[in-house]
């Protein structure tokens, strides 16, 4: 028995390579390989043995010859084959380990030239996965270290590696080839600014299983992409608690991005990914409070997130209510012995985005709606707004108050679910109307739910409001200032109402439904 030994990744090959040979299979690798073992106090062969050709194109050709690819794609139940590798003098290989150079993490890590890029792409590691895993009647084709101990008990107690195994370690190989080369693929594609290529491919690895999917009789798993930078729930720590479920990870995910789109120290309390209360204040402790004030009862059983390290005092607070899970991106000492008395609250620290001048690409910038048979494909919804582009459409001008209010409605009305009403007043929510049929209706439910606290608050909407009643019943409330895209063929009435109710009205040009 032969294996041929040629990896980027290092872990566990030294403990591999001398197993393999204590089991009396004859192990060559490639070079790089070959003197890394050496260090360890492992010789093996060189491939050069097999192909009598030194490395060739600086180093490129080392495997692409008949001696290697007869070895592994020979069909060990085809005698003429068999025959055929006799006559010419070439051997079996039962055993290609083989990782390729990572290429997603590097051209990521920094804003990497075409060229240099290019150079990267490991051709030969991927050619002989591709063939191990097609020839898996006879040949194992392990992709991944976390393999080897597997390989080896089978070798152990089988003299061989069973067949369910080398079945299990060709569709990894598959998967792992087709990963690296939709990597490279995506990277080309966003090199020439093309956002939507004829075949969209998804590189996800897994993070873990999850017990199940939105209801217990679904099946779930957690994938992160591979192309993304850090500063995602994807990449978060977990510091207590059990894993999260599938629908806490949505609000969790939720909660987070919510809370870092604003540059304040800011809190977002979540339920069934929309906001029931966000808010922003100098202090995270007092964002907190006022955020629990939108909705104090909505907000039970609800995820936190903070954009801010969590300190002790907000610590206290979340710890007096009852919630799923806090995501943060830090917690100081006080914070984390507070939350910690919490059974089962779950807690999860992101790490910081990393430096400028690193790259997102392949799938980072596009958002993805399940539809039968595919998948809608579109970019990410980003505010996109500049104050100087408002238009104000009333005979009275916002306050600067009422200004800074409305930008913050504005950017908070985009995280709910359409159709989508936010009252808010001194950087907090007081209402939020959320994911009903109807735009009047959800101004009755933000209204309700504001109560005396929409006098003197202002409102945003995500899209024009069709019919003047939605206004009509903001400005009987106490509101004072709206905004809103704008676009309706009923703007003149909505601009009546808000004239005759001294309303300041202003327009984005710019809608954001959520579906």
């Amino acid at each position: 028995m032969r294996a041929l030994l040629s990896v980027a990744n290092r872990e566990g090959i030294t403990v591999l390579a001398r197993e393999l040979k204590s089991l009396d299979v004859e192990v060559v690798a490639t070079d790089g390989t070959r003197e890394h073992l050496a260090q360890d106090g492992v010789e093996v062969g060189s491939v050069s043995d097999l192909t009598h050709v030194p490395p060739l194109v600086g180093g490129q050709v080392k495997t692409f010859h008949p001696a290697v690819y007869a070895g592994i794609l020979a069909r060990r139940d085809v005698p003429a084959q068999l025959e055929e590798l006799s006559e010419h003098g070439i051997g079996l290989i039962d055993i290609v380990v083989v990782n390729v150079k990572p290429f997603a993490p590097a051209v990521g890590a920094r804003m990497m030239g075409l060229d240099e890029a290019i150079e990267m792409i490991d051709v030969g590691g991927a050619a002989l996965l591709g063939a191990a895993a097609r020839n898996s009647a006879g040949v194992a084709a392990v992709a991944n270290p976390a393999h080897y101990p597997a390989v080896i008990e089978d070798l152990r107690e089988l003299h061989g590696i069973s067949a369910e195994l080398r079945q299990q370690l060709a569709a990894e190989a598959f998967g792992a080839v087709a990963a690296y080369h939709a990597e490279i693929a995506a990277y080309l594609n966003q090199v020439r600014g093309k956002i939507f290529p004829e075949r969209l491919a998804l590189v996800l690895e897994k993070v873990n299983d999850l017990r199940y999917g939105e209801n217990p009789h679904q099946q779930a798993a957690f994938y992160r992409e591979t192309t993304h930078r850090s500063g995602t729930l994807a990449d978060a720590a977990q510091l207590q608690g059990s894993a999260p479920s599938f629908n806490n990870l949505l609000d969790l995910d939720a909660a987070y991005r919510i809370a870092r789109d604003f540059t304040s120290p800011t809190v977002a309390i979540v339920k069934h990914t929309d906001p029931v209360g966000l808010a922003s204040a100098d202090e995270i402790v007092d964002a907190y409070r006022r955020a629990l004030e939108t909705d104090s009862v909505a907000a039970f059983g609800g995820i936190v997130g903070v954009n801010r390290e969590l300190d002790g005092a907000t610590a206290r607070e979340i710890a007096a209510n009852s919630y799923e899970a806090v995501v943060a991106p830090a917690y100081d000492t006080a914070a984390l012995g507070i939350l910690r008395k919490k059974a089962g609250l779950e807690i999860l620290a992101v790490p910081p985005d990393p430096s400028e001048g690193m790259r997102d690409y392949g799938i980072a910038s596009l958002d993805f709606k399940r539809v039968a048979g595919g998948l809608l494909v579109e970019t990410l919804d980003t505010l996109g707004l500049d104050k100087r582009q408002l238009q104000v459409v009333t005979g009275r001008r916002p306050t600067l108050d009422e200004l800074n209010d409305l930008l913050f409605a504005w950017r908070a009305v985009r995280h709910v679910r359409s159709n989508a009403i936010v009252l808010a007043k001194n950087g907090a929510t007081v209402g939020i109307g959320a994911g009903q049929a109807s735009r009047q209706v959800s101004v009755e439910i933000a209204v309700r739910r504001a109560g005396d606290r929409a006098k003197l608050a202002v409102m945003a909407s995500d899209a024009y409001f069709p019919f003047p009643d939605g206004i009509q019943m903001a400005a009987q409330a106490g509101v004072t200032a709206i905004i809103q895209p704008g676009g309706s063929l009923r703007d003149e009435m909505a601009i009546e109402v808000a004239d005759r109710h001294h309303l300041a009205m202003v327009f984005t040009g710019r809608r954001h439904f959520r579906h």
